[in-house]
């Protein structure tokens, strides 16, 4: 049991880490003049063809995709919209707040996670969870150089919009652990996108006549899909079924200790001391998360 949920926990904790590219492509992106709404649109669309295109792979070898009803069809298209609706919070978020500020208020899923497992399955959660979302919250204050930035005008709105996102994030950690988690992931993974779809193009419904893609926005296009949906939708669907939800927005904090690194990797950004600080206790708050899985099994009492 100890070494499933560690298995489990670790593909949570790898589709966690693969957000972390997102940020700095997104930056990539908005530095070659494309709008928050054009990238918000262009990671489903890419999440999509993605999907569609590993899927016709395995229809070509042989194996059938499974026949789906309306009802589990339009349960698929819901997850996907929670996944982009993340997007399009966050994205937006960004346009009104300092980067850190964003980062702070997106990171509140982990402890409302935890809040969504009380409510809905009226389960406790254990010590260690409690003790490791208060762990990494500190870290994530640290780690995001709030403290180093000037907060005199924070506009409202992208403060709402960062909270919700956080929102939705763990919304979708905790739906992904029950819709369609009998299916391959593949083709799972290819309807969540679809609904991703539905909202990206909402939010930019102009997207194929301004002549994005023509300028280039594919290639960014194709790692936010690769990075935000392939890679995460198939880990969770995988990983969240088996796991508490507390626990599975814990292992997804890796995203901001890895978006932290990438950063400073291709971008050149400046890290702290504070910074660093916060990605150990990051780290050090997901460790605690498995404190139960990693101690050896308590032996039962022999009779005397």
């Amino acid at each position: 049991m100890q070494k499933n949920t560690l298995k489990y926990s670790a593909l949570v904790f790898a589709g966690g880490a693969s957000y972390g590219i997102m940020a700095t492509t997104v930056k990539f992106a908005l530095n070659d003049g494309f709008s928050w709404t054009q990238i918000a649109a262009s990671q489903p669309l890419f999440g999509t063809l993605l999907f569609a295109v590993a899927l016709l792979v395995l229809i070509l070898r042989g194996k059938r995709p499974v026949r789906l009803s309306p009802k589990r069809i339009a349960s698929l298209l819901a997850l996907g919209l929670t996944t982009c609706t993340t997007c399009v919070l966050y994205n937006f978020a960004l346009t009104k707040l300092p980067v850190a500020v964003a980062i702070t208020l997106l990171f509140q899923f982990t402890w409302i996670g935890v809040v969504i497992q009380i409510i809905v399955t009226r389960r406790r959660p254990q010590p260690a969870e409690l003790a490791a979302a208060a762990v990494i919250l500190g870290g994530t204050l640290l780690a995001s150089g709030l403290f180093s930035e000037a907060l005199d005008q924070v506009d409202p709105l992208g403060v709402v919009c960062g909270l919700l996102s956080a929102v939705s994030t763990a919304l979708f950690m905790f739906l992904s652990g029950r819709i369609g988690v009998d299916l391959p992931p593949i083709q799972r993974g290819l309807f969540v996108c679809l609904g991703a779809c539905i909202l990206g193009f909402i939010a930019c419904p102009t997207y194929f006549a301004s002549g994005a893609l023509q300028a280039g926005i594919w290639k960014y296009g194709l790692v936010l899909g690769a990075f935000g949906l392939l890679i995460p939708v198939i880990l969770f669907g995988i990983g969240t079924p088996h796991l508490p939800t507390g626990l599975s927005t814990i292992m997804a904090s890796s995203e901001l200790p890895c978006g932290i690194l990438v950063s400073v990797l291709i971008l050149g950004e400046p890290i702290d001391v504070l910074q660093t600080i916060g990605i150990v206790v990051i780290l050090a708050g997901v460790v605690v998360s498995q404190l139960p899985n990693l101690l050896p099994p308590k032996l039962p009492d022999s009779a005397t």
